[in-house]
């Protein structure tokens, strides 16, 4: 015992009360100054807690090795049941392995409040508790009552029919041979946020499987590295979209079994796609039949006691970062956190969905900052999305999109979008139906009479996802079924759409749609069939104008991985002309320029160049063949002049179309 007390005293002797490199931090941002005794007192309270971590568990690592420990495991007795509940009185295992006696497996409390007990094996060596067996833990709390929780390690927690709250079930560890090694993380980033249970056309909860089998082959096809998945730790309440965990280590059981889930994961990771888990532990359920609220019968087990057991929207000034309101704890979680992600997984992703701005959020913990990889830019999405509630085209401001887009700190990488899940949510709607509505239910065909919505629907659409991927940051994202314009919005079934999965669901079919278009201009023959065969001499076409965004989001995608933007240096914008309504910019050695003016087009536009040269534009929204009018010719060329213009030494004449959008390449580039 002395010699314990001895290095725990040698360990908090050693800890480092300022970040080694901190002064890289302030030379990027000279506003951070006045602060940086908070920072140094963050990570003080940082290493001291790390320190302490690995005294008692060896390694952050080990530390992270609670699953094995927690939980139902096996041991040679039997299986070992061990469950944290400081504030109960008494605690027994019980479930279908012993018809529900809640006295036959009491367990035992340790100096830290931990419980555990042994379910021995059968005489002929077998488990106890069978695989599948329902599993509950019965405390009794400082009042005297007696009741039932699913442990909070459980793996597998499912919904008996009929029943409104879920059982715990046992399965045991493994089982599943992992076929394909991680991918290394893309330098470009693109991710595919998606949920799986509406990943189908029908009117019920997908699967895995279909996932795997349907979904992956598309987002690959469509040029995507990444699968950010939503909604998979366990939540009793599906119309939640994930965000009222009840179960943090169980993956939800109505999409089918865990060994699915890692098929899926295996299946994406043969094609070289990274797949991110979508972690909201801040979004607790309430719920304490099956979650962890109130789990020994006092509300500070798991969450603190009081107001600060819920959480505000973040805040956005630098005393507010930096000031005595900041909680902490919390800070010094996530710095360790990320640390641990990083030591036992170098490879691994690791993205804030943050909404304040908080400074370092991106930068390494030997910084001061938290430690994360990247941060969703959350300010791009409602930016567009307020424009389409609120403005007229005439009425955009150049000025206020590229702020926008360039709004992020130096060297903090974010992953821009224009939107995602939350602005589809009942309530809103995705982009492609704000800008075409009910347009969408009528002139959506390539055989329907022109229509000036959805002309100007489908232009825009494209503009406003390619500006944000080209400007936006140093990553990407598209949430499920928006490449190409998903109509309508999100919503989950609930008592207030009486259940109904009419918008709980993907409509694949819009982008599939064929038709057979005879040669004989006299056979006024339209056979709608989907994945149709050629036949009868007849050659098979799209119908519908959803193809048209599909390709342009694939051509992106692509376009990206020829040029690498993402990877980078941000964007240098050469123009934001208001009246004009166009954006230049350059990156990653290409020109950039958007004209998002309704009318006007240019037929002679300077545009500013760093490099003298000949270029050529290799891709125009404008293109026909992703639904524009083809006014750009891909075959002309543009010679720079030696004319100094917005910023830039040279310049060059370029025609730029109304609702256009054109990227030029340098000769040799």
């Amino acid at each position: 015992m002395a010699n314990k007390q001895m290095k725990t005293n040698e360990a908090h002797s050693c800890v480092e009360t300022a970040p080694p490199n901190l002064s890289q931090f302030l030379e990027r941002d000279s506003y951070i100054t006045p602060f940086t005794d908070v920072i140094n007192r963050r990570y003080a309270a940082y290493t001291h807690m790390k320190h302490w971590i690995e005294e008692q568990e060896g390694s952050l690592g080990n530390f992270a090795l609670g699953y094995t420990k927690f939980g139902l495991n096996s041991c040679k007795e039997g299986i070992i049941y061990r469950e944290w509940a400081p504030g109960a009185v008494s605690v027994s295992l019980t479930g279908t392995f012993c018809d529900w006696d809640r006295d036959k497996y009491p367990c035992t409390k340790d100096e830290f409040g931990i419980w555990s007990t042994i379910i021995p094996n059968h005489e002929d060596g077998s488990q106890r508790i069978s695989e599948e067996s329902l599993v509950k833990v019965c405390i009794t709390t400082p009042s005297g009552e007696r009741i039932d929780r699913i442990p909070a390690w459980i793996t597998r927690a499912v919904q008996p029919k009929g029943q409104i709250y879920f059982e715990g079930v046992h399965i045991p560890k493994g089982g599943y041979e992992w076929k394909h090694a991680r991918p290394t993380p893309p330098k470009s980033l693109k991710i595919y946020e998606a949920h799986v249970g509406i990943a189908s056309e029908e009117h019920a909860i997908a699967s895995y499987d279909n996932f795997t089998d349907n979904v992956i082959p598309r987002i690959v096809r469509g040029g995507y590295n990444a699968i950010q998945l939503m909604a998979i730790m366990e939540h009793a309440y599906y119309g939640s979209f994930g965000y009222q965990v009840t179960n943090f280590f169980a993956a939800s059981s109505r999409y089918g079994p865990c060994s699915a889930l890692k098929r899926l994961i295996d299946t994406a990771h043969a094609h070289n796609v990274v797949v991110l888990l979508d972690v909201v532990h801040s979004h607790a359920s309430k719920n304490s039949l099956d979650g962890l609220s109130l789990f020994d019968g006092t509300d500070s087990c798991y969450f603190h006691d009081g107001p600060r057991g819920y959480h505000d929207l973040g805040v956005a000034s630098y005393h507010d970062y930096f000031g005595p309101h900041a909680d902490e704890e919390a800070i010094v979680y996530l710095m360790l956190a990320n640390t641990l992600v990083h030591q036992v997984y170098p490879d691994a992703i690791t993205v804030a969905e943050d909404v304040s701005g908080y400074p370092g959020i991106c930068r390494p913990v030997d910084e001061g900052g938290l430690g994360f990889d990247y941060k969703l830019a959350m300010a791009i999405p409602d930016m567009w999305i307020k424009m389409l509630k609120e403005q007229a085209d005439e009425e955009w401001d150049m000025s206020n999109i590229v702020h926008n887009l360039e709004n992020r700190r130096y060297k903090e990488k974010s992953i821009a979008y224009c939107e995602s899940h939350d602005q589809a949510l009942v309530g809103d709607k995705t982009i492609a139906f704000w800008l075409m509505d009910k347009e969408m239910y009528t002139h959506m065909s390539v055989l329907s009479e022109p229509n000036i919505i959805v002309d100007r629907g489908i232009a825009l659409h494209k503009m406003i996802r390619f500006i944000t991927h080209a400007l936006g940051g140093e990553g990407y994202l598209n949430f499920i079924g928006n490449e190409f314009g998903h109509p309508e919005w999100l919503d989950f079934p609930r008592e207030g759409n009486n259940e109904s999965y009419q918008y709980a669901r993907r409509q694949w079919h819009l982008e599939s749609i064929h038709f057979i278009h005879f040669s004989t201009p006299s056979l006024c023959v339209l056979m709608v069939i989907a994945h149709c065969q050629n036949c009868f001499g007849a050659a098979e076409d799209h119908l519908l104008k959803y193809q048209h965004l599909l390709a342009w989001d694939t051509k992106m995608q692509r376009l990206e991985d020829q040029y690498h933007w993402l990877q980078s240096e941000p964007g240098f914008v050469t123009c934001k002309h208001n009246d004009d309504k166009v954006i230049a910019f350059e990156r990653a050695g290409l020109v950039f320029a958007f004209n998002f003016h309704a009318t006007k087009s240019f037929p002679d536009y300077r545009i500013a160049v760093e490099f003298p040269g000949k270029y050529r534009p290799i891709v125009s929204t404008d293109d026909s063949k992703f639904g524009g009018h083809g006014r750009i010719y891909l075959d002309i060329n543009h010679f720079s002049e030696p004319m100094p213009w917005h910023g830039r030494g040279h310049s060059m004449l370029v025609y730029l179309p109304s609702r256009c959008a054109v990227v030029y390449a340098r000769d040799g580039k």
